[in-house]
C-alpha cells in the first residue's frame, strides 16, 4: 500500500514539474509573430503624432471647461501643442512633397 502511494506522489510531482517547466516556456518564449508589423516609415509616425497632438488639444479644451485648467495654463498648453502641430504638418509637407 504505502508502495502505491510513493508511486503516486512521484508521478504527481513530475506531473507538476513538466507542467511548470512547459508554463515557463510557453510564457517567456519570444513570440512567432513579433516581426510581422508594418514597419513605420516617418511620414506614418508624422501623421500619428498629429493624431495624438489633436487628441491632446481636444482633452485641454475639455479640461479647460471642466474648470480644472487655468485659463493662463490653458494657453500655454495650446500654444505649444499648436506649435509641435505645426512642426509636424511641415514636415509632413515637406516629406510628401519629397515623395511626390
Amino acid at each position: 500500500m504505502q508502495g502505491n502511494f510513493d508511486t503516486i506522489k512521484l508521478l504527481t510531482e513530475l506531473f507538476c514539474c513538466l507542467l511548470a517547466g512547459g508554463l515557463f516556456i510557453f510564457i517567456f518564449s519570444p513570440s512567432r509573430d513579433a516581426d510581422s508589423g508594418v514597419e513605420k516609415t516617418r511620414l506614418l509616425y508624422l501623421y500619428e503624432r498629429k493624431d495624438v497632438v489633436y487628441e491632446n488639444l481636444r482633452d485641454l479644451n475639455f479640461e479647460h471647461k471642466a474648470g480644472k485648467v487655468t485659463e493662463p495654463d490653458c494657453e500655454a498648453m495650446r500654444n505649444n501643442l499648436e506649435a509641435e502641430d505645426a512642426r509636424v504638418l511641415a514636415e509632413v509637407e515637406k516629406l510628401a512633397s519629397v515623395q511626390a
